[in-house]
């Protein structure tokens, strides 16, 4: 499987990953598959540093470079057809990050690995639910 992270799963794998389900957990340690990033869960967790809701060891900027050195995940870059598709998804909500997210998985044909209900019910996208 081709999975890209939702930042929360992300930041859970590497900061709690006691919140990982059984599956997520397993694929997430399997060769087998492959784990993307976008650009953007790096920006959420930047911008979650900055507001005082979330903790990291280090200055978050390190944190993210540091952590993108050491995992080798590939990245999911945002480009013109993520930025169309964004905005012409049907989702329940208009949060812009879970847009590009979104868009981003559809674009590069990957299964969204999330524990947002509101993502696991989007229609059209492959998702492995967090449960």
């Amino acid at each position: 499987m081709r999975l890209l992270l939702d930042t929360h799963i992300w930041l859970w794998s590497l900061l709690a990953p006691d919140r990982l389900g059984r599956r997520v957990a397993r694929e997430l340690e399997s060769p087998r598959n492959e784990v993307w990033l976008s650009p953007i869960s790096a920006w959420e967790v930047l911008v979650l540093a900055w507001k005082g809701r979330i903790s990291l060891r280090e200055k978050p900027e390190a944190w993210v470079r540091n952590v993108l050195k050491e995992l080798h995940f590939k990245e999911a870059p945002i480009n013109h057809e993520v930025a169309i598709r964004s905005e012409v998804l049907d989702l329940p909500h208009g949060d812009p990050a879970d847009r590009f997210l979104v868009a981003t998985a559809l674009v590069y044909e990957l299964t969204l690995v999330t524990a947002d209900d509101r993502l696991v019910r989007a229609r059209g996208l492959s998702v492995l639910p967090n449960r």
